[in-house]
């Protein structure tokens, strides 16, 4: 008889777990992006292109736990806070800045190194660069969903952020080119592989849970 109910009980029980808390990627959170033809995740580090722009390279590794893979999600520009907490928008621009150099992804109009797409890099000084660090966020439905695809679309050029397939040398063996293309395609296509998200300041999981917590 106990086995009959637990076996009633355990697939509510887990699908109250599964639902618990917001599902969409907020303002304010940290995550890791995966290329999903590639299966790549967006990365980034102090080494800088020795060809086109010269600025801090950004690329796509395999590794799932490298630190240098972490972006956080703000507003198109200072203004633009994009409030901590706030679902991100279908349609809505933001900002990615990469959390261990401070920088913002970035395009511009040079040649990418491998490919010759157009280059991606990371720019500016403490989070604050110019208009070529604004992405728009393009998925389906209202929001940008934590287990859905979706594509950054380039404000000042048009492309879309991209994985060439084109993998470098010394001394960032084996990482992958990341550019822009003008045509959107299965390389354009990225998910939240992981990440920390940030909920509204007054949402209290005890509350409303009973004492429970999401793991992010």
């Amino acid at each position: 008889m106990f086995v009959r109910r637990f076996a009633v009980v355990f697939p509510l029980f887990f699908m109250f777990v599964q639902s618990r808390g917001p599902q969409h990627v907020t303002c304010g959170s940290v995550v890791k992006l995966m290329n999903v033809a590639h299966k790549i995740r967006l990365h980034s580090h102090d080494v800088k292109y020795g060809s086109g722009s010269g600025q801090q390279s950004v690329t796509g590794i395999t590794l799932s736990e490298d630190v240098n893979s972490h972006w956080s999600l703000k507003g198109s520009n200072e203004k633009d806070t994009c409030q901590r907490g706030e679902p991100i928008e279908c349609g809505q621009k933001i900002r990615l800045e990469h959390l261990t150099t401070k920088k913002n992804l970035h395009s511009h109009h040079f040649s990418s190194p491998l490919s010759n797409a157009q280059e991606v890099s990371a720019f500016g000084d403490g989070g604050n660069g110019d208009s070529g660090d604004v992405w728009m966020i393009m998925c389906e439905g209202d929001f940008w969903n934590r287990d859905g695809k979706v594509m950054f679309k380039h404000q000042d050029t048009g492309v879309f952020l991209s994985a060439s397939g084109h993998t470098f040398g010394r001394p960032i063996n084996g990482q992958m080119e990341i550019v822009g293309t003008s045509m959107p395609d299965g390389s354009t296509n990225w998910k939240v592989q992981e990440g920390v998200y940030i909920h509204h300041s007054d949402f209290n999981p005890k509350k409303a849970y009973g004492g429970g917590h999401d793991e992010l």
